[in-house]
């Protein structure tokens, strides 16, 4: 992947190049898809939905994203990112198709 895929969802701004995911926002964070965990969880009744994000094996340093049901709904492009970060993660892993 060699293009920069890009959304914002509530306050955040989500990042990911391929190799780096960066989110942009009152606590920014950035993670190298060597050392990532990604979790996403939800929705619950309310429709909101929980973005967790850790450093691999390693504890602490990551970050936990809470959005509202409207939040997710108007964060275009997300999805996309989203998978594109799993793929890269399970790739750098090499539990990835390559």
């Amino acid at each position: 992947m060699n293009d920069e895929i890009m959304t914002t969802i509530g306050c955040d701004i989500y990042s990911f190049d391929g190799r780096i995911l960066e989110i942009f926002g009152i606590f920014p964070a950035r993670f190298h898809v060597r050392h990532l965990d990604l979790r996403v969880s939800g929705p619950d009744r309310k429709g909101n939905r929980t973005v967790e994000i850790g450093h691999g094996q390693v504890r602490g340093g990551g970050t936990i994203r809470n959005y509202t049901a409207e939040e997710w709904e108007q964060a275009d492009g997300l999805g996309a990112l989203l998978t594109a970060v799993r793929e890269a993660v399970e790739s750098a892993s090499g539990h990835g198709a390559g």
